[in-house]
Order: structure tokens, then C-alpha cells, then sequence
């Protein structure tokens, strides 16, 4: 046996007009919305039709505000079936004409009004049909009756009346009414005044003028980001899709942007605004432009606050993108000095994008210098003079090898910055004669010097104490010969020993589960950081002379822990402590050594 829904209409009425909306501002929008939708009824039979929307507002505290526009009107049957029914919109097949001619979708705009008022009052004509009153309740129920005499309207067209309700007069005021017909209907082809005065502006930002000049565009373009975004863009890019129906107008920013931050863009739906906060216009790797764009297709959502994500709206972000790319790359081609401060401005935009983008991969290898153990490079240049293209993937590995390998004419490009090693890593994918090489710090010490057989027999017994002394630090002591000749040691620690070492010592901070979870991982590895010795250092040539077991401890862990140092590590408290015994003790000695 079947049953039927049980509907509380109050509690529906309750539902939609107080929680589908973010904002009570937006029974403006709604209210021009069916005002709009009513004349471009009347133009597809008429198509020279001179639409207009009039809004009046309170006078005095209390009275109604009134919006009256010449559309189709409705009959008392249509009044019954369209406006009493929730869902049922009267921009469907019901009335003849094509529902993506309209910008209402779903038959509950209306009811926004309870968000300001009480009750709705509507007033309509269709043709030569009477005048028709509809009056509706926020409890959910609704009275109609016909007009006659002088409360009939004289013309086909519609009056919706608003009483405003206790609490929401401020929404009904002269100046928010203004400012929201402004926001809202300043771009719609149709006059829309507000107490006597036009809100609808002259030209669409998406729009050219007849006869205007490109540079006069341009300058109007600027002056409308200015206006909207609060910024002076970089560049304009003009946007268009067919499919979508879409045009519209991308400003690139001048500054930086945050890839984490909201990137909202301006939609309007067939001239109308429909939010000034629209995310997931583009991809996300266009983080670096705001749009004002206009669209026929695109479907909203329920509240007409955001865009449906279907099939088109994904099409509709790949077009948008591919547009984009398109005029990053024609910006190398016809303006170098452009794209060059366009990517220091941008660039971490343009590589998200080249991690997945060949043709953004060639633009950042072809323009974006990178940093380098021979100075700034873009990788064309630093391929084209060394060849293999050497990177270091961790920005704290580059620094602690790149004195030692610009030193051994070992040419190394730091990829340690967001996307960079990425971005190599792919550079084969472009041509397959290019040869690229990660290169680890523990990887450098196997292309240092290693000492003859005998001098390495010879410094045995100094390693073996030397080695001894830093146990505890969890150091491995190497000792090679290496350029510069002033840098007296090396701290090397690779990516993957740093993670090992990190899970080691973060077993000692948690509960015996975690321990044990974490041991599961550092079980069996025993690979350490490498201290290296430079063999070519005058003082390393002095302290293997050393046969103090004392002197050659405070020696290793003063040389440890200024390796650390140059290497830019943090020093962990059995560091700190090292670093002031080697100190003390050394400095002790030295003037023990002075006073005899």
C-alpha cells in the first residue's frame, strides 16, 4: 500500500524563503528577475516591445514598496496553478515559450519576499483579461479575487506589493533599494528605474561599443575592475564560449595571489547578477584573475546564488582555461618584457598549471629563471651550456651542497620551491634528448675526492676518535678533499634520512601504539647524516695531528655543530649543549696554553 507525502505548507514556506538565501537582499534580485522574464514573454511576440520595471519605495515608515513592470501578465487560472504552487515555474512549456529564454528556473523566487514581508500582494493583467489580485501569507495560505473599476490595472503588466514586516524596514529603505537594483540590475537590457532614477548603466563590460576604440575600451575595462575588484589589473583577457552562451572579461591581478585563498568571480545570468561570489568558473590553477562574466546556458543553483556543476559548467572551466593559456602563451611571442613580469608576479600559477601543461612546461622552461649553483638560469639556458640538467629536490639540501658543488664546477639547479622538482622531473616528457638527474646531499659526497689508500690508513686512528665523539649525535664522519679549501667540514643530510631520523625521534614524544606504528616504519635503516671532513682545510690538517682523546672531542663537536650551522639546521638541545662545551672548553685551553 502506498502512502502521500504529509506537507506542512508553513513550514515549507518557513524553509525556503528564510534558508535557501544567504541574504534578505536578494528579494530585489528576484522581484526584477520575474519583472524581466514577464517582458521577454511579451517580445517574443513583440519583439520591439519597450519594456520597462518601476520601483517604488516607502515614502514614510511603514508604507509598501511597489514593483511594476509592462510583461505578459497572468490570468486568474494561471494565477491559481503558477503562483500557488511551490516548484511550479511560470517560465515552463505552461505558457508557450522556451524556459532558457527566462532567468527564473524553479517557480520559488517569490516566495524570497517573506524575508521582508508578511504578506505579497500581486496585481496582474493578460491582455484583455480582467485584473487579477493575489494575495499571499507567509503561513502558507493565499486569497484571490478579480478587479474591477478604478483597482484594475489599465494596462497588461504586474504590481507586486510589499508591506514591509517588523524588523526588515531597513531592507525597504530609498538608498538599499538603490544600491540593490544597482547591483543586481545594472547590466539587464531593460530600464529599471528606482523612484524616477535609471539604475541600468550604459555598456556591459563583456560588450563593445559601436565605434569604440580598442584603447578606449581599455581604459573603461581598468576603470570597471577598479570599481568591482578594488584593483588596477595587470592585463584584460577576453572570454568566450558559445556553447555556455558566455562572454566575458578576465583581469589578471597585479600582485600576488594565494593559491589556498577563495577565488570568487562575478556571473551574470542573461544580464542579471547572479552572485559576486562564484567559485568554480575556472581551474584551479587560475587563481591569479577575477572574471565578470555573462552566460546564457549555464544553469543555476536554487537559490541563484552559485552555478550548477554539470557536464557544461565543466566544459565551460576547460574552455575558460584553455583561453587563458592561450594568451600566456601568445605574451611570449609578442611581448617578452610582458611575460617575464607577468611571471614574476604569477609564477606559481604558471607552473601548478605546466605540472599538468606541456605547453606551460615550455613557456617556464623557455622564460622562468630558476636558482642555481652558477647564478639565476632559466633551464633552456642552463641545458643549452651544461647539458644534463643536475637539481637538488629540497631547498635545504641545495643550500647545504651549493658552496661545495659550485666549488667543484658542479652545475645545480635548486628545485627545492613549490612545484619546481615537479617540473623536472617532466622535462623528458618534452624531448627525449633531454637528460635530467635528482641529486641528493648524500649522493655529493660520492663525487668528493676520496683520499689516497695510505693517507687514509694513516688518518685511522684519528677517525676512529672522531667518530667516537659524535656517536651521540648520530653522525657518520667521512673525511675527502673538496673545494672551496675554507669550508673546514660539510653537514650532508639527504631528504629520505631526514624523514627516517624524524620518525625516530618522534617515537621517543608518544604512546607505545604510535611507537610501535612509527618503529614499524625506521626498522632495519640505519642510514645516518654525513659529516664531512674537508681534507684541503688548513684547521682539518691541524685537528688530525690530534692525539688528545678531550681536545679531539671539543674539536668534532665544534666543527659539528658549525657545519649545522652553515648547513642552516636546527640545532636540537644535545646541539646547543654541544656547542657551548666545545666552546667553553676550547676557549679554556686557550688561555691555559696563553697564561703557560
Amino acid at each position: 500500500m502506498s502512502y502521500t507525502f504529509h506537507v506542512d505548507l508553513r513550514g515549507i514556506v518557513d524553509l525556503l524563503s528564510h534558508h535557501l538565501y544567504a541574504s534578505p537582499r536578494v528579494y530585489v534580485r528576484e522581484l526584477m528577475q520575474n519583472a524581466v522574464d514577464a517582458i521577454t514573454a511579451v517580445r517574443v511576440n513583440d519583439p520591439e516591445h519597450a519594456g520597462s520595471i518601476e520601483i517604488s519605495t516607502p515614502r514614510e515608515p511603514g508604507q509598501p514598496l511597489t514593483i511594476t513592470d509592462n510583461g505578459i501578465g497572468l490570468t486568474e487560472p494561471q494565477v491559481h496553478e503558477l503562483l500557488a504552487t511551490i516548484g511550479r515555474s511560470s517560465k515552463r512549456d505552461d505558457l508557450g515559450f522556451a524556459r532558457h529564454e527566462f532567468l527564473g528556473q524553479f517557480g520559488i523566487g517569490l516566495l524570497s519576499c517573506f524575508l521582508v514581508a508578511d504578506t505579497i500582494q500581486v496585481r496582474t493583467r493578460c491582455g484583455d483579461q480582467p485584473t487579477v489580485e493575489w494575495l499571499g501569507s507567509s503561513d502558507g495560505s493565499y486569497q484571490v479575487r478579480v478587479l474591477d473599476g478604478d483597482d484594475a490595472l489599465a494596462a497588461p503588466g504586474t504590481v507586486v506589493i510589499l508591506q514591509p514586516r517588523h524588523g526588515a524596514q531597513e531592507w525597504l529603505l530609498p538608498q538599499t533599494v538603490r544600491e540593490l537594483a544597482g547591483l543586481y540590475g545594472s547590466m539587464l537590457p531593460i530600464g529599471v528605474r528606482v523612484d524616477g532614477e535609471p539604475v541600468t548603466t550604459g555598456l556591459a563590460p563583456w560588450e563593445k561599443g559601436e565605434g569604440e576604440a580598442q584603447v578606449a575600451r581599455r581604459a573603461r575595462l581598468l576603470s570597471y575592475a577598479e570599481d568591482a575588484f578594488g584593483f588596477t589589473p595587470f592585463d584584460v583577457i577576453d572570454l568566450n564560449v558559445a556553447e555556455a552562451g558566455l562572454r566575458g572579461v578576465a583581469f589578471v591581478l597585479p600582485m600576488p595571489s594565494n593559491p589556498a585563498a577563495r577565488v570568487a568571480h562575478r556571473v551574470y545570468l542573461k544580464q542579471m547578477l547572479l552572485s559576486e561570489g562564484v567559485e568554480g568558473l575556472l581551474p584551479e590553477w587560475a587563481f591569479f584573475v577575477r572574471c565578470v562574466i555573462d552566460t546564457t546556458e549555464l544553469r543555476p543553483t536554487a537559490s541563484r546564488e552559485a552555478l550548477y556543476d554539470d557536464a557544461l559548467l565543466a566544459q565551460v572551466r576547460e574552455s575558460l582555461g584553455d583561453q587563458l593559456r592561450g594568451w600566456m602563451t601568445r605574451l611570449g611571442t609578442v611581448d617578452e618584457a610582458k611575460l617575464q613580469h607577468f611571471l614574476r608576479i604569477h609564477h606559481l600559477g604558471v607552473k601548478a598549471l605546466a605540472v599538468h601543461d606541456d605547453d606551460m612546461l615550455r613557456l617556464v622552461e623557455q622564460w622562468w629563471p630558476f636558482e642555481t649553483t652558477v647564478g639565476p638560469m632559466t633551464l633552456a639556458q642552463f641545458r643549452d651550456t651544461y647539458g644534463v640538467v643536475r637539481f637538488v629536490p629540497s631547498l635545504d639540501e641545495f643550500r647545504q651542497i651549493a658552496a661545495v658543488a659550485s666549488a667543484q664546477g658542479l652545475a645545480v639547479v635548486n628545485a627545492g620551491y613549490v612545484y619546481d622538482a615537479e617540473l623536472l622531473s617532466r622535462l623528458p616528457a618534452l624531448d627525449d634528448k633531454i637528460t635530467t638527474e635528482a641529486l641528493s646531499a648524500s649522493d655529493l659526497s660520492t663525487r668528493l675526492e676520496e683520499l689516497a689508500p695510505d693517507e687514509e690508513l694513516r688518518l685511522r686512528t684519528f677517525l676512529v676518535g672522531a667518530q667516537r665523539a659524535l656517536d651521540r649525535f648520530g653522525v657518520e664522519v667521512l673525511i675527502r678533499a673538496f673545494d672551496p679549501a675554507g669550508l673546514p667540514a660539510l653537514y650532508l643530510l639527504d631528504g629520505d634520512t631526514a624523514l627516517h631520523l624524524d620518525m625516530q625521534r618522534g617515537q621517543e614524544d608518544v604512546d607505545d601504539v604510535w611507537a610501535s606504528i612509527l618503529g614499524s616504519f625506521t626498522a632495519g635503516r640505519t642510514d645516518r647524516p654525513q659529516l664531512v671532513l674537508n681534507h684541503r682545510n688548513p684547521l682539518i690538517r691541524q685537528a688530525v695531528t690530534v692525539t688528545d682523546p678531550d681536545l679531539t672531542v671539543l674539536v668534532m663537536e665544534g666543527l659539528y655543530v658549525q657545519a649545522l650551522l652553515l648547513g642552516r639546521q636546527p640545532l636540537r638541545p644535545v646541539d646547543t649543549a654541544a656547542l657551548n662545551q666545545s666552546f667553553l672548553g676550547l676557549l679554556g685551553r686557550a688561555m691555559h696554553g696563553g697564561a703557560a
